[in-house]
């Protein structure tokens, strides 16, 4: 029987309340249904994201190290195994199996070195680039468009807004909005990860690095910079120039994955938008917060 992460069983409890405290209640069990299944035996300690568990595993037939996940049944974890699938290992960990109504998968086992140990930004951000463009293949028709929702998202930011009375300056919610006018219809049917950031690229023995926790999202690949702008963020911040540093980042990874510089400027610029609105309504650390508001600036 596996032994759910306290830190995991409070912050699900926090987030989704007694519907998350009664899927904690059935996750050993049902962790032991999928490995007597799948025929895996657990090799180490349960670990967790934010939104699911990991056991690392090994299958009896083969020996082959792998992964055991399994997410907490909401929208946003519903095509992470139909990226997977598309890929192929193809820049990400393969795919062993699935129960899509258990929101359970059984995959390739990758690290535990990740993007994030390497402290060089730009080194990170041309293997992430690198890696983007691997995944930028053609999407298949049931995943989710970023397209699709970009007048909800528009709807969105006006509404967030008009709640927290303007706390950002109107020619960075316009840029914002312009973006997702003329941008949002126009993009390609490419499948994106939709949460690349270093902490989801792990070391590889087959390819030097593979993605884990895709959203599965079609859209333009450019949508994916913004979440590498985080890392070591805190150099962006001390500067001389921070906009031409934010300028410069972006550029090396957009040059990497080959995507268009402005359309990744623009679309981070309305990701920065966001993340401040949100920040704001969620109670995220005034850092956090701060740094959402200086990236659309920067970027406006």
């Amino acid at each position: 029987m596996i032994e759910t992460p306290q830190g995991f069983a409070a912050s699900t409890v926090q987030r989704e309340g007694e519907r998350g405290r009664a899927w904690l209640e059935t996750l050993p069990e049902l962790a032991g249904e999928l490995l007597r299944r799948w025929d895996c035996a657990p090799t180490d300690p349960v670990t967790h994201g934010q939104v699911g568990i990991v056991v690392p595993v090994r299958r009896r037939e083969d020996g082959t190290p792998a992964v055991l996940k399994i997410s907490f049944p909401h929208p946003g974890n519903v095509h992470e195994p139909d990226a997977f699938a598309v890929w192929a290992g193809r820049g990400a960990v393969r795919l062993y199996e699935r129960d899509d109504a258990r929101f359970a998968m059984l995959v390739e086992r990758a690290g535990p070195d990740s993007l994030a140990e390497v402290t060089d930004a730009e080194e990170a951000l041309t293997a992430a680039g690198l890696l983007a463009r691997r995944l930028a293949v053609p999407a298949p028709a049931e995943l989710p468009r970023v397209s699709a929702r970009c007048d909800e998202w528009e709807r969105e930011l006006q509404d967030n807004d008009k709640e927290l009375d303007s706390p950002l300056a109107s020619r960075l919610l316009d840029a914002a909005i312009g973006t997702l006018r003329e941008l949002g219809p126009d993009q390609p049917d490419t499948l994106i990860h939709g949460d690349l950031h270093v902490g989801n690229v792990l070391k590889g023995e087959r390819e030097p690095w593979l993605a884990i926790d895709p959203k599965g999202y079609a859209g333009d690949p450019a949508y994916d910079a913004i979440t590498l702008l985080h890392h070591r963020f805190e150099e962006l911040l001390t500067a001389p120039d921070p906009k031409a540093a934010v300028l410069r980042r972006l550029a090396v990874f957009s040059d990497a994955a080959g995507v268009d510089r402005e359309r990744a400027r623009r679309w981070t610029q309305v990701r920065a938008v966001t993340m401040a609105y949100w920040g704001r309504l969620h109670g995220d650390p005034q850092w956090r917060v701060m740094a959402a508001d200086g990236l659309a600036e920067a970027l406006a």
